[in-house]
């Protein structure tokens, strides 16, 4: 009786497991077929798109793409929207809006919201739920409900090689210079000088780069020691696999 009871429950699963594995299978597929790329757009048209960018699907809110122009090797992550104009169908004139550097990365859940000018530089990293906007709500009229009024929009800019963490907001008109590192969660407004780290809510910055004295603050940990030349990916697992023998008790 147990053996029975054990095939019949065996047989009930199946069904659900074979359900499971094709759907994963499936979205997988669609994972791969719906990345956009500048040999494969979809029913995307960027101003431009460079060699070995992709935009992860799904896709969030994307248009206004003519007025968008995407550098190479950067990855969009999933859900990511880009927008370019306060609405769809509009003509934005010969130039372009929103611009991507070579090798920019926007985390999955980001907002790059370009009313007008933005820029974001080469080799910036942005982690999850990142917002960057060139528009923001006015509320002068203390009569007129705020979503009535006519937003203010200023350009954004953010310099090459810059961190922005998790969940922080980039107001219109910053100004991020080089190598700036924005804390999660912060929210940015104004100028931030090259080599600069922000926090807080509003930002302000709570290390910088001195060429004399190094970062000052002093940094609490030592710098990452760099992976030396010649290594292969094969030792280097080799290496961690060792560390994990070591550790077992």
């Amino acid at each position: 009786m147990p053996k029975n009871r054990n095939t019949f429950s065996f047989l009930a699963r199946w069904p659900r497991r074979a359900a499971s594995r094709a759907v994963h299978l499936g979205w997988a597929w669609a994972q791969r077929a719906g990345a956009v790329t500048a040999e494969h757009p979809g029913r995307l048209r960027f101003g431009a798109i460079g060699a070995g960018t992709r935009l992860a699907f799904p896709q969030g809110t994307v248009f206004g793409e003519r007025w968008i122009e995407l550098g190479a090797h950067c990855i969009i992550g999933e859900q990511v929207t880009l927008t370019a104009g306060m609405m769809p169908d509009l003509d934005l004139g010969p130039d372009p809006i929103l611009t991507l550097g070579d090798g920019v990365v926007l985390g999955r859940g980001s907002h790059v919201i370009a009313d007008t000018t933005v820029t974001i530089g080469s080799d910036t990293y942005c982690g999850p739920y990142v917002y960057i906007t060139s528009t923001n709500h006015s509320y002068d009229d203390p009569h007129e409900p705020v979503g009535r009024q006519w937003p203010r929009m200023e350009p954004v800019a953010i310099g090459p090689g810059c961190w922005i963490g998790t969940g922080a907001v980039i107001l219109p008109g910053a100004r991020l210079g080089r190598n700036v590192v924005v804390a999660a969660g912060a929210v940015v407004r104004g100028e931030v000088p090259d080599h600069a780290v922000v926090a807080g809510a509003p930002a302000r910055v709570v290390r910088s780069w001195d060429p004399e004295k190094g970062w000052q603050p002093p940094l609490r940990t030592p710098a990452p020691v760099p992976i030396p030349q010649g290594v292969t990916p094969e030792q280097l697992v080799a290496l961690a696999e060792l560390d994990e023998v070591r550790e077992t008790p």
